[in-house]
């Protein structure tokens, strides 16, 4: 039975000193695809500045905001609205001749249709002395494999907030083995791709049960590419299969490519950002 989602996104952004211009993009509205469609969104700013809604380079819905007059603090709202098919993960059938899949990614021509995503990236690259911390078994499917590395980067890392931020590495989180769900995707993406399996960063919404708060539910899982499946979602942080409860975003290579906010603003001394997401989930 399908799902009706609402979000409730906010932020707001305290500066110590006036601000004299400002430039922010924001990339947190869903997309529409075959399991969830974007039926409203409204998004208004305390400044009363003009929201664009523009299209990015991976083809993605972002509000591009720049306000006109110089301000102390400003606040973002977003409302938004959709509905979501109930997802079985499991719902492909697995192939037969494993070898066939095996030759199929070790070929030129599907690494050249998939090289943005087997590319290693700032946030997925892995240290020379981790290169054989997680390794392929060959005599099992692609898939299986997947599935394992789901479970061993869920196993590998400690989820603890406000230990990384977005600058953090993989270096730090396999030695430290401890972050969030963006470190455990660009863990997952990073193994993926050093096995030749596509692998691509995404951001969304996690709904965890109705009037849940707090920014854990802006959330990042990965989705990787079997020959003759197609895409297929994984969230490490959770050793899930992606199914109803995630609501897609955006994808990229990693998180510089799916950061719900980035911009630049021309002021000095401290600034402090309060933000939240609310998603409440109604059956219809």
């Amino acid at each position: 039975m399908p799902l009706e989602y609402n979000i409730t996104y906010s932020t707001t952004n305290n500066y110590e000193n006036i601000v004299e211009g400002a430039y922010w993009q924001f990339l947190i509205i869903p997309e529409t695809n075959e399991t969830q469609e974007l039926v409203t969104i409204n998004f208004e700013n305390s400044l009363k500045a003009t929201n664009q809604f523009s299209i990015n380079g991976y083809g993605f819905q972002s509000i591009r905001v720049h306000p006109r007059t110089s301000f102390k603090s400003i606040t973002f709202e977003a409302s938004i609205f959709l509905v979501k098919k109930e997802v079985n993960p499991f719902d492909f059938d697995l192939p037969f001749a494993i070898d066939e899949d095996y030759l199929s990614i070790n070929s030129l021509h599907f690494k050249v249709d998939f090289e943005p995503f087997l590319r290693k990236t700032h946030f997925t690259s892995i240290p020379e002395n981790y290169k054989t911390i997680f390794q392929f078994d060959v005599t099992k499917s692609i898939f299986e494999n997947l599935q394992n590395l789901n479970l061993w980067t869920y196993n590998h890392i400690y989820f603890k907030a406000d230990v990384t931020d977005v600058n953090t590495t993989l270096d730090q989180i396999i030695m430290h083995r401890q972050g969030v769900c963006q470190d455990f995707t660009h863990l997952f993406c990073a193994l993926a791709r050093q096995n030749n399996i596509p692998a691509r960063y995404v951001s969304g919404y996690l709904h965890q049960g109705n009037g849940y708060f707090g920014d854990s539910q802006m959330h990042a899982w990965a989705e990787a590419y079997l020959p003759n499946i197609g895409w297929v979602g994984f969230d490490p942080t959770n050793n899930l299969l992606v199914n109803s409860n995630h609501i897609k975003v955006c994808h990229g290579k990693d998180y510089n490519d799916c950061s719900p906010l980035k911009g630049g603003v021309y002021t000095t001394g401290k600034n402090e950002t309060v933000y939240s997401v609310q998603v409440i989930s109604q059956q219809q």
